[in-house]
């Protein structure tokens, strides 16, 4: 170990002890994108949220449709799915396996080894048990405009204002100007419609409506439409309401019909939308009335500052500024990513991206609530894509690995609650099909604690999600040094480390431990004339399970407790299968040498050690970070939406941050190509309202880049802080604030002509960090506690023992 300290008589490092100021990088540069007409397809709306409801407006001018969500509104119901036989004959499974014969091995899995029933019904699980996320329903406004219906339309324009969570719309109908603004209220949990015309001249009617199992009435005026959607059994699901209300201020009038009301000749009305179901036990309809009671007497101002009250506090947590390019800006949001695809000289776009990915974390999951499902909590169909679910084997995962980098803490907890509720189901599942103690989960996830494993084996035989779930459950103990919460989440961590305990077998051809049955999630190889995805043990597997023990191992050490257990997956890591590299020079997916069917297939679960896990480094492990290049080289760039997220992940972890970037310019690319008045699906990348495609639309790949982001920024997962490890030459000036370290450090930087100029760390608990300097550090200035000071130098990297509330400044003269 090489220590020294920073002052002025060290010959091989300089220092100058002037006074820095913290860099303040709060540059409020606006964070917003617009159209210049109405949407035209459901890719074109802009997402609202609050974390339990959400709101889709298209702004039509003649007609404008708001698609209506509630986070927990799904169908199914729980069920028992585990095959009670299925442990029988879990030995012959690994007898054909270690065997080498695979494909029979596979086939008496989709006989004994799938889950009970019809699982997710391929996907399409809405009147299955299994059951699918919903939209709650559309509600539609058939505007009139009397007097002027030939009147020309001008200066349309329909904004997202991130800052503000609020969409906005504003145009003129000959001499009118008529603006709407809507928020999913975070102050008053319902939706908010305010809509404004200069001369009196507002007149529609308001319709609400669902596909399916609805029923629309009109009570004391107020628009209500309920329902109950099917459990896959009996029919009897989960019950919901939709209550909408008018109020009109300065005149006008108000009427109704039986499914409708209408409005005539008012300057300005507020519509409020309440929704609710009763996934947590409330009364639908009672929870509905009440929320729209608390709110429905304010005024539009005093609802909006509530609104903004509690939303922009953890909007400005965090923030970046890559500059701005003249007239990008001005730049319908289409236009703008068309002409991003052409010229990738527009930072403003990157930083809007970021934000974007917190916007939508934001905005689709709360603290008490559910967690982000793969389309957030907007869907715009009663047959959401595979069934809007929770993908266990990336998916739920990659949409929450920025809610600790990007400092939003809190985000994570939804997560951590759902990872609870699944243990019971889980340890039944456990027992059923390994007899094994702990807990287990499969590939599949839903609202109703279904842990079996998927009905396709091909894919659903995957069973390190648990595993992969606590370690979000970790990383929020490492970001926040929580002793209390760690002694809540570790018998969680314990049951999955149980049941690999129990659940590695040992391969008698190698005489390695090996999770059999498995996969590498969703891919396959070619076994003689077939292809097979079933084996015996994958490296995925390897790197998850090593990561859990030792997670658990620490946390149990940190604890004092459990030091037998400590001791025996001690023993059993050491007999996993190490990450290993093939004779191509590439990663082994499989730990045999396996040929991939489809080598560039858009999971690349072999490289998990590199990232999200770390053990795969430049520095640590410099043969198998070569081997991860070469990996990446092999699967290609383009792919799906989430999977080119994923990727500059990985290459950010290798440092190189100019193939970063190629990959977050090819996230950016148009999905949607619009031809002869006609959109066309041209693949991954993303929508117009910037909303990730896989295609269909998927929500993890906007929260997959906006980490990946941060992680060309800011790297940490080794103990070390490292600043601007994987900036691409286009980012030669810039700054962010807010990103967040384990141990809970808040970095703010300053960068100019691609060298650090300032730091700043702010600790919120008691943390010995260590920040690696730059090459050139020659003359760093440094304040700890706005007090100049002098700090111990061990291998190349500072070293600072903090307490909270303190606070550490580096100023780099000339740049680093």
């Amino acid at each position: 170990m090489k220590r020294n300290c920073i002052t002025s008589l060290l010959p091989f490092l300089l220092l100058f002890l002037y006074g820095c100021a913290a860099p303040d990088g709060r540059k409020d540069i606006g964070s917003a994108y617009h159209f210049d007409a109405p949407a035209r397809i459901w890719e074109e709306m802009l997402p609202l949220g609050n974390g339990r409801i959400g709101m889709m407006p298209d702004g039509g001018i003649e007609r404008e449709t708001i698609v209506l969500n509630e986070i927990s509104l799904w169908s199914g119901g729980r069920q028992d799915a585990n095959n009670p036989y299925a442990y029988r004959f879990l030995y012959n499974i690994r007898r054909l396996l270690f065997e080498g014969r695979n494909d029979e091995a596979q086939s008496l899995m989709y006989e004994t080894f799938a889950c009970k029933g019809k699982g997710s019904g391929q996907g399409n699980g809405a009147d299955v048990p299994y059951g699918s996320y919903q939209m709650l329903g559309k509600l539609a406004f058939d505007h009139t405009y009397f007097n002027n219906e030939q009147d020309t339309v001008s200066g349309y324009r329909r904004e997202l204002n991130l800052d503000e969570a609020m969409s906005n719309v504003s145009f003129r109908r000959g001499e009118t100007l008529y603006t709407r603004s809507m928020f999913t209220s975070f102050g008053g949990d319902l939706g908010v419609v305010h809509l404004a015309a200069d001369n009196g001249a507002l007149n529609f009617t308001l319709g609400i409506s669902r596909p399916e199992r609805c029923n629309v009435t009109v009570e004391d005026g107020d628009l209500l439409m309920r329902g109950q959607l099917n459990n896959g059994t009996d029919g009897k699901g989960m019950r919901y309401a939709a209550r909408v209300r008018v109020v009109l201020t300065g005149g006008g009038s108000l009427s109704a019909s039986d499914t409708a009301v209408s409005v005539r000749n008012a300057p300005e009305a507020i519509v409020f939308v309440s929704m609710a179901t009763d996934y947590f036990g409330n009364d639908p309809d009672a929870s509905a009335l009440s929320l729209l009671e608390a709110s429905c007497g304010k005024d539009i101002s005093t609802l909006k500052e509530e609104h903004i009250a509690l939303y922009s506090p953890q909007f400005k947590k965090a923030g970046l500024d890559l500059g701005r390019r003249a007239g990008k800006d001005e730049l319908p949001i289409d236009r703008r990513l068309s002409a991003f695809s052409e010229d990738h000289d527009d930072p403003g776009l990157i930083a809007l991206y970021f934000q974007m990915g917190r916007y939508l974390l934001i905005s689709s999951t709360r603290p008490g609530l559910l967690p982000p499902n793969l389309q957030g909590l907007w869907a715009n169909t009663i047959r959401t894509p595979w069934n809007g679910d929770y993908h266990l084997n990336i998916n739920l995962q990659m949409n929450h690995w920025p809610a600790e980098v990007t400092n939003l803490p809190d985000l994570h907890l939804p997560l951590i609650e759902w990872t609870k509720r699944q243990v019971a189901s889980g340890e039944q599942t456990a027992k059923v099909y390994y007899n094994a103690r702990g807990w287990v989960t499969h590939i599949l996830g839903n609202v109703w604690e279904f842990t079996a494993p998927g009905e396709h084996p091909s894919w659903g035989a995957t069973n390190t999600s648990a595993a992969w779930l606590c370690a979000h459950l970790y990383s929020h103990y490492l970001y926040t040094q929580d002793k209390d919460y760690l002694g809540e989440v570790y018998p969680v961590m314990k049951g999955a480390a149980l049941f690999f305990a129990d659940m590695l077998v040992e391969d008698p051809r190698s005489g390695y431990l090996v999770t059999a049955p498995t996969t590498s999630p969703e891919n396959a190889f070619l076994f003689k004339d077939k292809t097979v995805s079933v084996s015996a043990g994958s490296t995925m597997d390897n790197q998850i399970v090593r990561e859990l023990f030792d997670n658990t191992i620490e946390a149990a050490s940190i604890l004092a407790v459990d030091t037998a257990l400590a001791g025996e997956l001690s023993a059993k890591r050491a007999r996993l299968m190490p990450t290993t590299i093939d004779e191509d020079g590439r990663i082994m997916e499989w730990l045999e040498p396996f040929t991939e069917a489809e080598p560039h297939h858009r999971h690349v679960s072999h490289l998990y050690g590199l990232y999200p896990g770390n053990e795969i480094t430049v520095d640590g492990t410099p043969d198998l970070a070569q081997a991860a290049r070469r990996t990446l080289e092999a699967r290609g760039d383009k792919s799906t939406g989430w999977s080119m997220a994923w990727k500059i992940n990985f290459w950010a972890r290798l440092h190189d941050g100019e193939h970063a970037y190629k990959l977050l310019c090819d996230l950016l690319a148009p999905s949607l190509v619009r031809e002869s008045g006609a959109y066309r699906l041209r693949g991954g990348g993303t929508a117009p309202n910037l909303l990730c495609m896989h295609p269909p639309f998927q929500i993890d790949g906007n929260f997959g880049s906006c980490a990946g982001i941060a992680e060309m920024l800011l790297q940490s997962s080794r103990g070390s802080i490292e600043l601007l490890p994987a900036i691409p030459e286009g980012w030669k000036d810039g700054s962010f604030y807010g990103l967040r370290t384990p141990g809970g450090g808040e970095v703010s930087a300053v960068w100019k002509d691609g060298r650090l100029s300032e730091v700043a760390l702010n600790a919120t608990a008691p943390y010995v960090y260590r920040i690696k300097l730059p090459a050139g550090s020659d003359e760093v200035g440094i304040q700890i506690n706005q007090t100049p000071a002098s700090l111990p130098v061990i291998d190349g990297a500072l070293v600072i023992s903090m307490q909270a509330g303190d606070s550490l400044s580096l100023s780099f003269k000339g740049g680093a």
